[in-house]
């Protein structure tokens, strides 16, 4: 699990949309481990497989047998598809719809939500990625209606069994906000970096002395780097704890899944302050298309609007932390 957050960050240095379509691929995969095997075998066995999807309930799927085959006919369509003009396979959360209309239940009253794998050429790609930040990573809405899919091709996330190793005792979202987490930090890097390259050159305006000999830039670079590795550290301590718990006892704790969403959340509101921060020092330099500190600022921003690492996540956190009844499936 740390080896998936280091190759997503280093990638996010190189470029982030890069590192969120990889990382979206990764986690979208995961839905194998809820499929029977042979169904698994034969989306996944190609190591060069480009996976996409949301976890979203944005569709319907309604039971239906097509020539002796149980499945459903599913309708929806999807926002922040990213990847998924490259991908083999796209996956769109789904409600189960009864024939009256009401949706299916679990035994706890929660509604089943199906993850749904599709074929690429089933799915029409709507043309709505037009955003601050992020722009390489194609999140535009995706699309199927009437589609027939076979049981086979669709998995509980939330209440299925998967494979019984120690990576899918994270839950799905918890793997998501932490490929999140993971961009960002790798955003993060690339602010520092560009603006002590920045400092050591430029004069600022009425200044005969480089920006990296004012003071006040030696201490906010202090600062940032300071709270960019404490955020990481910390981010990579939940991970491992999780990650040892998983392997010793064939499963990880509702605490476990508490701090794997508490510290990714953390990691991206640090990296946004520190991006912010770089970019006000650069000064007028940052503001120009092809400053990486623009591109970092709004690549950031962007990052922080997910909802996986929004602010609902803090006060479910904080409800944990508190003792209070907390509905917990989504964590």
């Amino acid at each position: 699990m740390a080896t998936f957050i280091r190759v997503t960050e280093l990638l996010a240095q190189g470029n982030a949309s890069a590192a969120w379509c990889t990382f979206i691929s990764c986690t979208s995969a995961v839905v194998g481990a809820w499929l029977p095997p042979q169904q698994a075998r034969q989306l996944f066995a190609n190591p060069g497989v480009i996976g996409a999807g949301v976890f979203a309930p944005r569709g319907t799927a309604l039971p239906e047998t097509r020539n002796g085959i149980e499945g459903y006919r599913v309708n929806g369509r999807w926002s922040w598809g990213s990847g998924g003009l490259n991908a083999h396979y796209i996956s769109g959360g789904c409600l189960v719809r009864l024939p009256d209309g009401q949706a299916q239940a679990l035994p706890d009253g929660t509604p089943l939500v199906l993850s749904v794998v599709f074929d690429r050429a089933d799915v029409t790609v709507h043309d709505t990625w037009h955003a601050m930040g992020l722009r390489g990573t194609g999140s535009n809405d995706f699309e199927v209606q009437d589609l027939f899919v076979p049981r086979t091709r669709t998995a509980s996330l939330m209440s299925g069994t998967p494979l019984d190793r120690p990576l899918y005792q994270f839950p799905a979202f918890g793997l998501l906000s932490l490929g999140i987490a993971a961009v960002a930090l790798g955003v993060g890097r690339v602010a520092i970096d560009a603006l002590c390259e920045l400092a050591g050159a430029k004069l600022p305006q009425g200044s005969t002395r480089p920006l990296a000999q004012r003071p006040s830039t030696q201490e906010q670079v202090a600062h940032a780097e300071a709270r960019l590795r404490a955020a990481r550290a910390w981010l990579f301590e939940t991970v491992d704890s999780a990650w040892a718990a998983a392997v010793a006892n064939g499963a990880i704790t509702v605490d476990h899944r508490r701090d794997l969403r508490l510290a990714a959340c953390h990691a991206v509101r640090e990296v946004s302050g520190v991006v912010d921060q770089m970019h006000r020092i650069a000064g007028g330099s940052s503001v120009f298309v092809g400053s990486p500190l623009e591109h970092c600022l709004r690549d950031a921003h962007v990052i922080t609007q997910h909802m996986m690492v929004g602010d609902t996540v803090w006060e479910l956190t904080g409800r944990l932390f508190l003792g209070l009844p907390t509905q917990t499936a989504t964590l």
